[in-house]
């Protein structure tokens, strides 16, 4: 069954709002208004997507978590109705093997056991020191150049590039290719061709490294991926997609995080003088959970369709019915966090954010990008106490045009 819309149904899906919805004037951070007053009241309504499609919606932090949890609830993008991302993700399906990112369990069972090795908390534990000794060179650069420095080009994108490289295996001379491979595929407003054509290039790179690795292995991620290859566990296609899965959990939620974090505190700063005056980790632990929870990088929603119909808060959806999950208005959801649209580092229940997704699928970079940003958060205002904008927040570029939310250059100075 397929949500198209075809007949007088098309005449009420013009009426729905088309997704994604911009966000308030002046409001860079905040969920948009249209969508909050659309959800009120049951965190779930219609919407209205690129194909003419009317997926559901989901913004409740209760129904969101509820959802992500129910076997019935299906991440396969194969499945007629699913609600691609943009027409180059839908024209490229058929040529995208299985993975822990459109696979449902059991399948992505097996898939996601392979990939989380690497990023257990007590390997990223052991990775913090490197990502200290990184953090201070960067800052170290960055320092000793022109001002005002972009602190995306400075620190926010080579951080966490430099790290997945190193725990995947990736030459130092490749990581450029990487990122812009990688931040290239998610524009939104990529056709069918560009995002097939960056799909094509990061995967004929990934399994020529990853046949490579199987002749030479060496200590990396890609060494054990290439391992189970040869074992014949997994085929070269799916390692291939295993890699790439690895390289945007790895990079992208940190990447975006700390520039669009550093635009926040930089406007609060009595939440800024929290970070700048500790020397406590746990004081920055809870920090970085409030900086997930208050800002939103999944900016398109996690993808999911219906496989039975489900009933939630007095709403049927339908087998076959697309569903999106919306993170940040979950994060933003006063049933769950009081006074929701208010940063506060000290904030209690921080934790409970939705920021890495929920269930099965939650992201398995998380603990990674939680210890990246912490030593980033706990260094940076530290060492440079009198960094400040070097622009008005109204002349800064937000990537509204991806699917990670971000800004695209960082003018500071201090």
């Amino acid at each position: 069954m397929s949500n198209a819309v075809t007949g007088t149904t098309s005449d009420r899906a013009a009426e729905l709002p088309k997704w994604p919805l911009p966000r308030a004037e002046g409001c860079p951070f905040d969920p948009p208004p249209a969508l909050r007053s659309l959800t009120d009241g049951k965190g779930l309504a219609r919407i209205r997507i690129w194909d003419g499609s009317t997926p559901w919606i989901v913004t409740g932090h209760a129904e969101q978590r509820a959802l992500l949890n129910d076997p019935r609830v299906s991440a396969d993008e194969r499945l007629p109705g699913f609600p691609h991302w943009h027409e180059g993700m839908a024209a490229g399906v058929e040529h995208r093997p299985r993975s822990v990112f459109n696979s449902d369990a059991p399948e992505h069972t097996r898939y996601r056991r392979i990939m989380t090795s690497p990023f257990t908390f007590k390997r990223v534990e052991a990775l913090r020191t490197d990502i200290q000794k990184k953090t201070d060179d960067l800052i170290d650069t960055m320092l000793s150049g022109p001002k005002p420095a972009d602190i995306v080009e400075a620190l926010a994108l080579p951080l966490p590039t430099f790290m997945i490289s190193e725990i995947l295996g990736v030459p130092h001379e490749d990581h450029e290719f990487i990122h812009r491979s990688a931040s290239d595929g998610i524009r939104r407003n990529a056709t069918p061709e560009q995002a097939m054509g960056v799909f094509r290039a990061l995967n004929d790179y990934l399994v020529g490294l990853i046949e490579k690795k199987s002749a030479e292995p060496a200590d990396d991620v890609l060494s054990d991926i290439a391992e189970r290859v040869n074992a014949g566990e997994i085929t070269l296609p799916e390692a291939s997609m295993m890699g790439l899965g690895l390289l945007s959990a790895g990079h992208e939620t940190s990447a975006n995080m700390i520039g669009l974090a550093t635009v926040a505190l930089l406007e609060n700063p009595d939440q800024l003088a929290v970070l700048r005056d500790t020397e406590d980790p746990k004081v920055v632990a809870g920090a970085v959970e409030e900086l997930l929870r208050y800002l939103g990088i999944i900016h398109g929603g996690q993808r999911r369709i219906a496989t039975e119909d489900i009933e939630i808060n007095g709403e049927v959806i339908r087998a076959g019915e697309g569903i999106i999950i919306e993170l940040l208005s979950a994060n933003r959801d006063a049933n769950t966090f009081p006074e929701p649209d208010r940063l506060d580092l000290h904030r209690e229940n921080a934790r409970h954010h939705n920021a890495f997704g929920f269930g099965i699928h939650q992201c398995i970079g998380q603990q990674l990008a939680r210890v990246e940003l912490q030593v980033v958060y706990g260094t940076l205002f530290r060492r440079v106490p009198t960094l400040r904008l070097a622009k008005p927040v109204d002349q800064i570029e937000f990537k509204h045009d991806r699917l990670a939310y971000g800004v695209y250059e960082l003018p500071v100075t201090w």
